[in-house]
């Protein structure tokens, strides 16, 4: 869509996409010449929808008494989104985005030059790409980007320009020189996000107060950008005005790419200390602190609740690793859907530095709740094992191999009736994504005592040997011993026959040694197929095992028919036997 010279334009549009293959977006805008002879704003958006969406929105308001103002303002539009889609194919949206924007620039500060009646041509520029779950802004000038992200309203964009109000001079514009410094800032979107593309006819002529007022209401884009227009002409600036609202539908799944690069563009800090405030996160406490990572409970100033945030340690080379980690473990829980799985929070541009935001779960991990009494009965341990494993299989449904399940690794949450307790499967700095790759050269990662045999002897991690270790995990959530015995890390351990369940717990029946004794077999083709069938066995062992009832209903329930027929026959027995008798014992 592309704004008209001089009347009031507004069009809508919308992409087609359907459910989470791709962006799905909408937009609408409007334009008046306000007290102006002619209208030197331009705005334009497109929006393309499929497999490859994408869409780019621009606004540019020329430069005020300059000949050619209004042919630079469309040029730049115009030039950027056709530069953009040209080349997004071989670029990043960034690089496209900046590259788009220096040749618009160089092209305008030419025509300028040689072409009298554009002397001096310029203008402002905003504009935004958005792929995927990120959005890439380019800026020069004061005309202006809003985001409203629920009902907070945010400034995105900085006024190049000096002096107050109306008197102010642009320090920078499309064009003005043969070489532009642009603002670039790298956004995640978040479903409902709406975005404010305005000029200084809008913003001059509205508070910040009036612009969120109109946006929340969530209208039409095309109806919000209208109001919009139409309270800054009537504040009487006396400029254009013009407004264009994008707004965010829809969110294709996470790709791993992007998440790699906005968390490559955050630092690995020194760590912080309890009681600092990190992004409006208050650190409280240390949950743990391992070689890697430190993790504090924090408290969310913006939303007011209780997270977890997980920060790297600044070790010497290790900066690639501690990337890849957060990136596979953010990637992981965007992708994983199950209600027994761990989450990461997703911080946008709020994020600063490198660290993982997740949600405070209250309860324990399911270790610190092995080393207190009671221990669990038989159904409370059903339950919470009928949990884990639907959250593993949710885990290896997304191509997911863990690689580190063990009680350390799973939080145990107050019950909640008739539900019980609820688990969450949490950890997945260690997983690895399918179809595996060999790493014969380095060992497979994990806690020994509930590693697979196999994997001792250099095969790399699969569904099976997850299996495995969520077998050893539910043999110990009963009896807080380890089949094979504790295994010492840097050892090579031998695999005998696993300690019966009944050793230890012989309150539990045999039905459940034995199919928890499949899960942890050593060699792994005599494990379960997969996570479903050892899920199965353990739902519905107890009703293989129960004894037969053999209480047998009597005949006359069976058939009435058949019984009154037999005592019939009994009947007449009886009789004929009396009338012999009776025969036989009477006086001749």
């Amino acid at each position: 869509m592309w704004n008209s010279s001089v009347t009031r334009t507004a069009v809508e549009k919308k992409s087609v996409g359907s459910g989470r293959s791709g962006l799905v977006a909408r937009s609408g805008f409007c334009s008046e010449r306000g007290a102006r002879p002619d209208n030197q704003d331009y705005a334009g958006a497109l929006i393309r929808s499929g497999a490859d969406s994408i869409v780019i929105a621009a606004i540019a308001d020329g430069v005020g008494g300059a000949a050619g103002g209004r042919v630079a303002a469309e040029t730049a539009v115009r030039g950027f989104i056709e530069g953009c889609v040209g080349l997004i194919a071989q670029k990043s949206p960034k690089e496209a985005a900046l590259h788009s924007l220096e040749s618009i620039n160089r092209w305008i500060h030419a025509m300028g030059r040689r072409d009298p009646a554009a002397a001096g041509m310029a203008c402002t520029f905003t504009g935004l790409v958005c792929r995927g779950r990120l959005s890439h802004l380019v800026h020069v000038g004061d005309s202006r980007l809003y985001r409203l992200r629920g009902d907070r309203l945010e400034l995105l964009t900085t006024d190049h320009v000096v002096g107050p109000g109306a008197t102010h001079m642009l320090t920078r514009a499309i064009g003005a020189e043969a070489d532009v410094v642009i603002d670039f800032l790298l956004l995640q979107n978040e479903p409902h996000d709406r975005y404010l593309f305005c000029t200084d006819g809008v913003h001059g002529g509205t508070s910040d107060g009036m612009l969120r007022e109109v946006l929340a209401r969530r209208a039409a884009p095309q109806q919000a950008a209208q109001e919009l227009v139409e309270l800054a002409i009537a504040s009487h600036l006396g400029d254009n005005a013009t407004a264009l609202v994008l707004d965010i539908l829809e969110l294709p799944d996470a790709d791993y790419g992007e998440i790699e690069g906005a968390l490559g563009n955050r630092s690995i800090l020194p760590l912080p200390a309890i009681g600092a405030v990190i992004d409006n996160f208050r650190l409280d406490a240390v949950l743990s602190d391992g070689r890697y990572t430190r993790v504090f409970k924090a408290t969310d100033n913006v939303v007011d609740r209780q997270v977890v945030l997980k920060f790297p340690k600044p070790l010497a080379g290790a900066d690639r690793a501690i990337l890849e980690a957060f990136t596979r473990e953010t990637w992981i829980a965007a992708r994983v859907e199950s209600p027994f799985v761990g989450e990461v929070l997703q911080l946008g541009d709020r994020q600063t530095q490198l660290y993982l935001a997740l949600p405070f779960y209250e309860g324990e991990t399911l270790e610190s709740r092995l080393q207190r009494e009671p221990r669990l009965t038989l159904t409370a341990g059903i339950d919470i094992a009928l949990k884990l494993a639907k959250g593993l299989a949710a885990v290896h449904r997304a191509f997911v191999i863990h690689r580190d399940i063990k009680p350390d690794n799973i939080i145990v949450r107050p019950p909640s009736p008739p539900a019980g307790s609820s688990v969450k499967l949490i950890d997945f700095g260690v997983a690895r994504l399918t179809p595996a790759q060999t790493e014969a050269e380095a060992p497979e990662p994990g806690t020994p005592s509930y590693m697979a045999p196999e994997l001792f002897d250099g095969r790399p991690a699969d569904e099976k040997s997850d299996q495995f270790a969520l077998g050893v995990t539910i043999y110990r959530l009963f009896t807080r011993q380890y089949p094979y015995g504790e295994i010492e890390p840097f050892s090579h351990p031998r695999f005998g026959r696993p300690t019966p369940l009944f050793s230890n717990r012989p309150d539990l029946p045999a039905w459940l040694d034995r199919t928890i004794g499949r899960a942890i077999a050593v060699d792994p083709e005599n494990r379960y197929a997969d996570i479903l069938e050892f899920m199965f066995e353990l739902e519905h062992g107890a009703d293989r095992a129960s004894p037969v009832d053999v209480r047998r209903q009597p005949l006359y329930q069976q058939n009435p028919l058949l019984f009154w027929k037999v005592a019939a026959a009994v009947l007449a027995l009886l009789l004929i036997s009396a009338l012999f008798f009776l025969a036989r014992t009477a006086p001749h």
